[in-house]
């Protein structure tokens, strides 16, 4: 059954025999040779590991790329490792950062292996249907209806689906207030931060009212992150609001094989201080340098 839990090719095995190798030697841990083949079975026709001869941290970080379904397949080949409550502890919150559970008082006998199992099954089910995922997890008392735990819940979650998490957060604009408020731009170029609010909240393929208050949002954001640049050029949130358009736009047009003429930064500098008067062009056309060097703002 372990052979099929987990493949490592040859170069990962050495890459990993040699970082415990090393450990082994520092720690006093005897000859480098003899320590490797103590610690490691791997036999050449099998090619896996015996995890519970692993530090904790490589086997967390080993066992983390598998879903529960393999987890607890894995539970049955390394029987100790399976019932480890701390190992199920950090799978828990390396995948779901936040759920309101982890901040109650647990009862006697909480398992965090079963937590693990319901966190995927809502997951799965979240990315069905994000209304019955949702419900799911409040069913199980891992979330508390209020939009903050929902909000800390989705930024710090990296198991749901995009295309889901966007109909969910249509639907509840105030999750979507309290998930922008999450986000910290102090001291980000404008490009740079709309790409990190685009990571976390997925922009719709075409123009809507959705984008639009997205976009609306994060000006606002921006603005309150960061009042000394907001002062120092003159911006405002209508002024950034117009820039990140102009970002979508020359992203889309440079990009896009579909553009032959590619707009000029020039073009560019010229077209957008016509809608915001007050930005300078040398700001301008750093913002045109970053998307031309780094790509688009939505990819």
């Amino acid at each position: 059954m372990g052979q099929a839990l987990w493949r490592l090719s040859p170069r990962q095995q050495q890459q990993l025999q040699e970082e415990l190798a090393d450990q082994l030697t520092e720690s006093g841990g005897g000859r480098r040779d003899q320590g490797i083949s103590t610690i490691f079975l791997i036999p050449q026709q099998h090619g896996f590991i015996d995890l519970e001869m692993l530090p904790p941290e490589l086997g967390i970080t080993i066992l983390s790329y598998l879903n529960a379904t393999d987890l607890c397949l894995a539970g049955c080949f390394w029987q100790v490792l399976g019932h480890d409550e701390f190992l199920w502890q950090g799978l828990c919150k390396s995948t779901w950062g936040h759920c309101s559970i982890y901040n109650k008082r647990l009862p006697a006998g909480f398992s965090y292996r079963r937590l693990y199992l319901q966190l995927d099954e809502g997951s799965l089910t979240f990315n069905a249907n994000p209304q019955e995922g949702i419900s799911y997890f409040m069913s199980k008392g891992i979330l508390v209806d209020h939009p903050k735990e929902l909000a800390k819940f989705i930024f710090y979650t990296r198991r749901l689906n995009w295309k889901m998490l966007r109909i969910y957060l249509d639907e509840r604009r105030d999750v979507l207030d309290e998930l922008v408020t999450l986000h910290n731009f102090s001291n980000q170029f404008l490009p740079n931060a709309l790409r990190d609010f685009f990571r976390h909240i997925h922009a719709p393929e075409e123009r809507g009212e959705y984008l639009e208050t997205l976009i609306t949002k994060f000006s606002h954001r921006f603005c309150a992150c960061n009042p000394g640049l907001v002062r120092d050029l003159g911006l405002s949130p209508d002024a950034v609001y117009v820039l990140c358009y102009s970002l979508i736009l020359l992203s889309i047009d440079l990009t896009s094989p579909h553009v032959k003429n590619k707009m000029s930064k020039r073009e560019f500098i010229r077209n957008t201080r016509r809608a915001a008067h007050n930005v300078s062009e040398d700001f301008v056309g750093h913002l045109y340098d970053n998307i031309y060097l780094i790509g688009h703002v939505a990819a």
